[in-house]
């Protein structure tokens, strides 16, 4: 059973910081393509970031230069830095597979940016 368990949410004023972790569990996790995603009031969820098994990494526009994903295979966690964060980030931050899987979704982690 794939296990996904996000943390590090906050609230943090616009241009602050947060690093998010997302660990995995039941999964092949060192080769898998995995992604952080997040859903804001009203708005369907989206992709912000990417990594693939061996780094290669892609980023949603609206994230590219602020936000920083990375991968600990042996500690089968994701993270993503998220840095001079804006209001508009403010959102439930998800990880999953990329592409995901509906059956793989976990709770998320709250990030609320004030202005």
């Amino acid at each position: 059973q794939v296990r996904l368990v996000e943390s590090g949410g906050g609230l943090v004023q616009a241009g602050g910081s947060l690093r998010l972790s997302c660990a995995a569990s039941g999964i092949i996790f060192s080769i898998r393509t995995m992604g952080w995603y997040r859903q804001a009031p009203g708005k369907q969820r989206e992709l912000v970031a990417a990594i693939t098994s061996g780094g290669t990494t892609n980023y949603a526009d609206a994230v590219k230069g602020r936000f920083t994903i990375s991968r600990d295979n042996a500690k089968n966690t994701v993270y993503l830095q998220m840095n001079s964060l804006k209001p508009e980030d403010t959102a439930v931050y998800y990880c999953n597979k990329e592409p995901y899987r509906r059956d793989y979704w976990g709770q998320g982690t709250q990030v609320t940016v004030s202005s």
